[in-house]
């Protein structure tokens, strides 16, 4: 089994080549195409690759195939004995991301 722990936007995730991940939105449209050179860990069987911090000839490519919103979360306040109670909803901006090959 190949697969690889790569660093996007501060988080780490353990991909796959054909895996989908959900990431915060990224600046670029959908369809588009980017590679991810920041490879920490790079499994192919049982060969390892261990960065230090990074894999120096690893990347891996991906597309975006999506770009929308996440689930609704309530956020409430409040403040006992003085009747201040306040509820806002919030929809994080999300991107989601298909991993193409593992290099």
């Amino acid at each position: 089994m190949k697969y690889a722990i790569i660093q996007l936007q501060g988080k780490q995730f353990q991909v796959s080549e054909g895996d989908q991940i959900t990431v915060d939105r990224l600046d670029k449209a959908e369809g588009e195409k980017f590679s991810v050179s920041d490879v920490l860990l790079l499994v192919d069987g049982d060969k390892r690759k261990i960065g230090q911090p990074i894999v120096k000839s690893a990347k891996v490519d991906c597309e975006v195939v999506a770009n929308n919103k996440g689930e609704k979360i309530r956020v409430a306040k409040y403040k006992a004995k003085s009747r201040h109670r306040k509820v806002q909803g919030h929809r994080q901006l999300q991107s989601l991301v298909k991993i193409l090959q593992i290099t």
